[in-house]
């Protein structure tokens, strides 16, 4: 017995549920590479910028805040004196996180101008020449 093939419907693929599913993946690891990127900061009130934008490069990262009696300084997250700032910075300098030169500083927007510019002309001094100061967006200052 012949059997007619003419009605059988020809094979095809569905694009759409496809494009969806590449969609998907693509957010999903965009996602992941953005939640992996570490930041070394202290969580402070930055000021906003409306031209702020994302670093992606390594860096040291230099956090400042205002507290009662003066400055708390963070260098990638350890706490260090202003009078020890320089010498810690040295020390990062050598290491291969400091040797491209570059320093992300997180201050906070609370911060005292002179003090500001006192870390600055330390962080010159030691040889970060690409200095990053940080900031987040306008409305939230985040």
């Amino acid at each position: 017995m012949k059997i007619n093939r003419n009605d059988l419907p020809s094979p095809r693929i569905e694009m759409m549920p496809l494009i969806d599913v590449v969609f998907l993946l693509l957010v999903f690891f965009i996602y992941a590479m953005l939640s992996m990127t570490v930041h070394y900061g202290q969580k402070v009130n930055l000021p906003g910028s409306d031209s702020a934008r994302l670093e992606t490069e390594k860096a040291v990262s230099l956090t400042v805040r205002q507290s009662g009696h003066g400055l708390k300084i963070f260098v990638n997250g350890a706490g260090v004196t202003f009078e020890r700032l320089r010498e810690k910075l040295a020390t990062m300098r050598q290491r291969p996180v400091g040797a491209s030169g570059r320093i992300q500083i997180f201050a906070d927007k609370s911060l005292i101008y002179q003090d500001l510019f006192h870390i600055l002309d330390t962080v010159k001094q030691t040889g970060f020449n690409k200095i990053s100061l940080q900031a987040g967006s306008p409305a939230t200052g985040q």
